[in-house]
Formats: C-alpha cells, structure tokens, sequence
C-alpha cells in the first residue's frame, strides 16, 4: 500500500496519544451491538428494569438477544443485575454509574436526528428544539 506524505495510519495515531486501541472502535464495540442502545435509552430514558418491559418495547427483539445483550452489558459494567426474592422471584436491570453516561451519547444521537430530520422524527414535521425536555437539559456537555 502507498501512503502519501499526509496519511496517518490507525496504528501511527494511536502510538503518538500512547493507545493501544482506537476508543471510538472500543465504544461502537459495546454500543454498536444490536439493540444495546435501545435497551440502554430504555433503562434510562424510560426507567424500564424488568426483562419482558424490554422484550415488549424494543421492536424486533426476541428472547435469546435480549438475555445476551443484557449479559453483555453487565459483563461491559454499564448494567447491573439484581434478582429480587419472593414467589415468584425476579430480576431487574439498572444502569451503573457507567451506564449514566450513556445518556450523554444518546442525547447526541437524538439531537443529530432532531436537528436533520425533523420531517421523520415529528408528525407535523417542523424542527424544534426539544432536548431540554428530553433530557432535563438543552446544554448537551452537561450529561
């Protein structure tokens, strides 16, 4: 392969910031997963903590990935488990203080389609600025 004189390879990059991998690969690792996000802007957004609240909300979602992505997520350290006792006994879901920051990514992801496609995210289709009530918030560096 020929590099040009302003090419900088992945590798050349993260040796001059002294990583060892690319942060955004490792985030998009985690998040990028099929449904992580969805069920992360569930935990949060919408305090949901209970698998079948998960299951009947996230469109297209079975069983078998729902139990895997939440594993995932645990073993990631953005959620944590809890079995509740009693009869019969269950589990709930909450996000760690990890987890929370979660928030902050998907206040950018619903900013960008708030702000460039108004005329898909509302029915009369008119852009407005809603963040403040989504997310308690309009300032988004504060999440």
């Amino acid at each position: 392969m020929i590099r040009r004189e302003n090419d900088v390879a992945l590798k050349d990059y993260l040796d001059k910031w002294g990583m060892r991998v690319c942060p955004i690969d490792r985030s998009l690792k985690i998040m990028g997963q099929r449904y992580a996000l969805h069920i992360m802007k569930n935990m949060i957004l919408l305090k949901q903590n209970r698998f079948n609240q998960f299951l009947h909300t996230i469109d297209g979602i079975n069983t078998k990935t729902l139990s895997i992505r939440l594993h995932e997520l645990e073993e990631y350290g953005l959620v944590k488990r809890k079995v509740i006792p009693g009869r019969p006994a269950h589990t709930e879901y909450s996000p760690t203080e990890k987890g929370m920051a979660v928030r902050g990514i998907l206040a950018e992801i619903a900013s960008f389609s708030i702000k460039y496609e108004p005329e898909i995210v509302f029915i009369d289709k008119k852009p407005r600025n809603i963040m403040k009530a989504l997310f308690g918030t309009g300032d988004l560096s504060s999440l």
